[in-house]
């Protein structure tokens, strides 16, 4: 289970608030990718706050719900739209909405801890942690944070778009979905530059 071992540790040293940041989306055909930062207070501790992809969807819905309605929890979110996916890349973009989330804080942190890879030129100092999503609790919290936004945002848009699914799969590249997609084509939140999409816009030659 995450603790709090690294952002102690970045406490330490010098760093006295230290965010945790996690992503979700980056996989899907459709929709956003969704960002979070969060600062834990200190001494926090959770038994059951984990990475989200470990969690049902019920828990993580009950999790999400306490962790943004503490008044000693301070977190923020972002997007980055298909439309920067599509101009940027999705690594990029990825990278941008988790700089966006940082500076949506209320307040500043002196330090982040992100899931995965470290991200060249992020506008705070910061550290990659490979799986950090389970053992960080900081980046466990933006881990659920992120991912619940993201999947509720898709449920919305499934009413302009019904065709597709995206209350089940999200935007990701199920079964179901890519037989939506070759029946209808695709729609104005899909990503136009991931390869399944990108193929069905593809002139046929005659």
């Amino acid at each position: 289970m995450p603790d709090l071992t690294y952002e102690r540790a970045k406490i330490d040293a010098g760093y006295p608030l230290v965010a945790g940041i996690d992503e979700a989306g980056r996989g899907p055909l459709a929709g956003p990718v969704s960002a979070a930062a969060v600062i834990l207070p200190k001494g926090f501790s959770h038994q059951l706050l984990d990475d989200s992809k470990k969690l049902t969807e019920k828990r993580r819905e009950l999790l999400y719900d306490e962790l943004t309605s503490r008044d000693d929890i301070i977190w923020a979110h972002a997007y980055s739209e298909t439309d920067e996916i599509a101009e940027l890349n999705i690594l990029k973009a990825t990278h941008a909405a988790m700089g966006k989330a940082v500076k949506a804080l209320s307040k500043a942190p002196d330090f982040c801890l992100i899931d995965g890879l470290a991200v060249p030129g992020f506008p705070v100092a910061s550290a990659g942690i490979v799986k950090g999503d389970g053992k960080s609790l900081s980046i466990a919290a933006a881990s659920i944070i992120a991912k619940v936004r993201r999947d509720r945002l898709m449920i919305q848009l499934a009413q302009s778009y019904p065709e597709y699914g995206f209350e089940k799969h999200k935007g990701y590249g199920t079964r179901q979905h890519m037989e939506a997609l070759r029946k209808y084509g695709p729609c104005p939140i899909h990503r136009i530059t991931f390869a399944p999409v990108a193929q069905l816009l593809l002139p046929i030659d005659e």
